[in-house]
C-alpha cells in the first residue's frame, strides 16, 4: 500500500487491501471498507529534459542528493500544462535558460518511484542560474557523458543514439539485498 494513503481522504477510515471486480478482472488495492474509496496508486506524470546548451549537454545536481551525482533537468508536469510547457516551465525555473527548441525522446516508466517520464530534448539559451534546488552544473560533450541505468538514463541514451554516439553507461555499487 502506498505510504501516502494509510487513511481514506473522504471519511478518515484506515485504508485496506481489499479485492474487488473491476474492468479488467479482480484487482487487489487500497481501499476504505467504509465508503468504498479506492486509491489507484496511479504513476505521476514527470518531465525530463536533455538540455543542449551552448552544444553541450547540462546535467545538473540536486541540492537533495547524496554524493556528487549529476542528472537530467525533472519536475512534476502541472494541472493545466502541457507536457512541452510543463519542460519549459521546469528548465526555466531551474536553470533560467530559455527554450528554443523542444522534441519529444520517449516516455519511459520508472517503476521504483511509480512514475511516467515524459523526455524531451530541449535547445536552450541564456545566462545559467541554478535555482536553490539545484546546487552545481557541468557542461558534457554529448560524446563525453555517462548514462545511468534508470528512467531519465535511458531517456539520454536514446538521445545520444539518436546522434550517433554510442552511449556509455555508469556501474553502480551491488547493494547487499
Amino acid at each position: 500500500m502506498s505510504q501516502a494513503f494509510k487513511f481514506c481522504p473522504c471519511c478518515a477510515t484506515p485504508l485496506a487491501m481489499i479485492t474487488q471486480l473491476e474492468d479488467g478482472g479482480y484487482k487487489e488495492r487500497p481501499r476504505c471498507p467504509a465508503c468504498g474509496y479506492t486509491h489507484w496508486n496511479n504513476p505521476t506524470p514527470v518531465l525530463a529534459a536533455v538540455i543542449e546548451y551552448q552544444g553541450k549537454v547540462l546535467l545538473a545536481q540536486n541540492a537533495a542528493w547524496p554524493g556528487k551525482m549529476f542528472a537530467l533537468i525533472t519536475g512534476f508536469m502541472e494541472a493545466g500544462e502541457t507536457p512541452e510547457g510543463g519542460v519549459a516551465r521546469e528548465i526555466q525555473e531551474e536553470t533560467n535558460l530559455a527554450t528554443d527548441a523542444l522534441k519529444l525522446i520517449g516516455v519511459y516508466d520508472f517503476q521504483r518511484m511509480n512514475q511516467i517520464i515524459i523526455a524531451y530534448h530541449a535547445v536552450c539559451r541564456g545566462e545559467v542560474r541554478l535555482s536553490p534546488e539545484l546546487v552545481a552544473y557541468k557542461l558534457f560533450e554529448p560524446e563525453s557523458v555517462k548514462c545511468w541505468p534508470a528512467g531519465t538514463g535511458y531517456a539520454l541514451a536514446d538521445w545520444l543514439k539518436s546522434r550517433g554516439h554510442a552511449p556509455q553507461f555508469v556501474e553502480f555499487p551491488k547493494r547487499d539485498p
